[in-house]
């Protein structure tokens, strides 16, 4: 199910912009004619949405990230916004209501570029995104504490990998792109794991990430 105007932002003939503030901010899996960084207000980031494909199995569900409304209206989620051609948008949407098919739905909210380009986008614009409703099968609801939470993470794996990988890059991507900003859910979340967890990830020489090793092996290293 989507919004009335997510919908009519699929039939309106313009590009449209696509946020993502998972692993769409590291790995974009679809065609795009732009990238920005920036951010949406008035949400919070959380490890609330089972993963029964991608991080995790339905024996053994992962932990993915959703969105849920703060209290603070001025409260900043970050993330990476996508420009969709409008010649690419009906294939790209489809593509994103597939792969978000667990528990989530589309939503257009604004989006705040940053760093803002002056006479560019100096007001929010409308951007997509989607957010797993609290009402579908895989909403592991908010009562977990952070290391119930790590647990689970931990135990799962899926199509796209370890799921303590998708904490780990997303953690990297949000301090590379947003230094000094911060995000106690998934920072905390990410000390937890490390702490817990026997194999972690590897920053090559650029300072990226990529793929994970066992403990052992990178004390063996020195």
């Amino acid at each position: 199910m989507t919004s009335v105007l997510a919908t009519e932002a699929e039939d309106d003939g313009k590009d449209v912009w696509i946020f993502g503030y998972g692993s769409l901010v590291w790995k974009a899996d679809f065609p795009f004619a732009e990238k920005r960084t920036g951010y949406i207000k008035g949400f919070l980031r959380r490890f609330y949405q089972n993963s029964i494909d991608h991080r995790g199995t339905a024996e053994k569900p992962g932990r993915v990230v959703t969105l849920i409304h703060s209290h603070d209206a001025d409260s900043k989620v970050w993330g990476m916004g996508y420009r969709i051609a409008s010649k690419e948008k009906h294939m790209v949407l489809q593509h994103l209501d597939h792969r978000e098919k667990n528990g989530y739905e589309r939503h257009s909210v604004n989006f705040y570029p940053y760093p803002s380009i002056q006479h560019q986008f100096d007001d929010p614009q409308p951007i997509l995104l989607y957010v797993a409703t609290q009402d579908n099968p895989s909403f592991a609801g908010h009562d977990d504490e952070l290391e119930v939470i790590a647990e689970q993470i931990l135990a799962s794996a899926g199509q796209s990998g370890r799921n303590p990988e998708y904490v780990y890059k997303l953690a990297e991507a949000m301090r590379q792109l947003y230094p000094g900003e911060e995000d106690d859910h998934l920072f905390e979340l990410e000390k937890i794991l490390l702490k817990r967890d026997q194999q972690v990830l590897v920053k090559t020489a650029d300072g990226s990430v990529e793929g994970d090793v066992n403990r052992s092996e990178l004390s063996k290293e020195g």
